[in-house]
């Protein structure tokens, strides 16, 4: 077990270049804060210069759908495998409890259920109270009532929904980012800094027109936006930093082991998020939808363009 685990030293050698791989982190720190910075806020930008359009609720609609897909395909065909290659190593599954049980299909239905219980708490302490008995004109009334609360019930869910998915996407930005700042193989990092660029370009603009969506303030807005330019560079420096005090080994054990977990549960998140409050929301509660049949067969095309784009960057990353 020990020779099938073990990694070819002259390539090893070849590989680690601690100079050349400084130089790589630093460029690539540069580049994605740029470009993460420009393609989350191009949406929130074009929305609201064309808030006034008639196409403006149905042009968002579709970057929602795209983003929908966009999240999708980062869930299952990016955070998932990557977590299940690093529990599958045979350092780890030739060890118990790992070999002896899917832990990266577990983890991943407990943070399903987990944003489940989550969504559910969240839904129940906003419940609107039923009333009594009432006269024709109050019942009027109250359906008024009813229907503007339901609205608002609806755009703080959203919200809350575009948070809890933009503090997992950032959470998978800490992860790459730190992942990139200790690696020390440029052999890997050549390749990953064009195809994580573009991962994060289309995560960006995802992100981006959920927030311009949600209908937040300017000053929520540029925050958000700020906060996902960033993330992943800070991830990066925090890496080297972590590298540099404590000669952190991302390719042990341990290190795999919680990289497996972490990313299971942050996929499971992500796929209960996207599928129930994104995709089911647009294409089952959303009356526009609905009702504009074209708008349906636009809103999925979307939604499968998203969710292509973002796979095909695992061919590189």
């Amino acid at each position: 077990m020990a020779d099938a685990c073990a990694l070819d030293p002259t390539r090893t050698l070849t590989c680690q270049n601690t100079p050349e791989a400084t130089h790589l982190k630093l460029i690539f720190t540069t580049l994605i804060f740029f470009t993460s910075a420009v393609s989350i806020s191009s949406p929130v930008f074009l929305a609201r210069l064309f808030c006034n359009s008639p196409a403006y609720a149905h042009t968002l609609l579709l970057i929602k759908c795209y983003a929908a897909g966009v999240i999708l395909s980062t869930s299952l065909v990016h955070v998932l495998p990557g977590a299940s290659a690093a529990l599958a190593d045979c350092r780890v599954a030739s060890r118990r409890p790992w070999r002896d049980f899917p832990f990266s299909g577990f983890v991943c239905m407990a943070g399903a259920l987990f944003a489940l219980l989550v969504d559910v708490a969240a839904t129940s302490s906003s419940q609107v109270p039923k009333y009594g008995p009432i006269g024709r004109d109050e019942e009027e009334g109250m359906k008024g009532c009813a229907e503007q609360e339901e609205e608002e019930l609806a755009q703080m869910k959203q919200r809350f929904v575009l948070k809890v998915l933009q503090m997992e996407m950032i959470f998978h930005s800490v992860i790459v980012g730190v992942t990139m700042g200790m690696s020390q193989n440029v052999c890997t990092m050549r390749p990953l800094v064009a195809a994580l660029t573009f991962h994060q370009i289309l995560e960006g603009m995802g992100l981006g027109g959920c927030i311009a969506q949600a209908g937040f303030n300017l000053g929520t807005t540029m925050s958000m936006c700020a906060v996902f330019s960033v993330t992943t560079p800070i991830g990066i420096i925090l890496g080297m930093l972590i590298l540099y005090l404590t000669g952190y080994d991302d390719n042990s054990v341990n290190a795999l082991i919680s990289e497996g977990l972490l990313g299971s549960l942050s996929s499971g998140i992500l796929i209960y998020m996207v599928l129930v409050n994104l995709i089911a929301a647009d294409f089952f509660h959303n009356k526009a939808v609905s009702s504009k049949p074209w708008l349906k067969k636009a809103s999925y095309t979307a939604l499968v363009l998203g969710s292509v784009s973002m796979s095909v960057l695992a061919l590189w990353a």
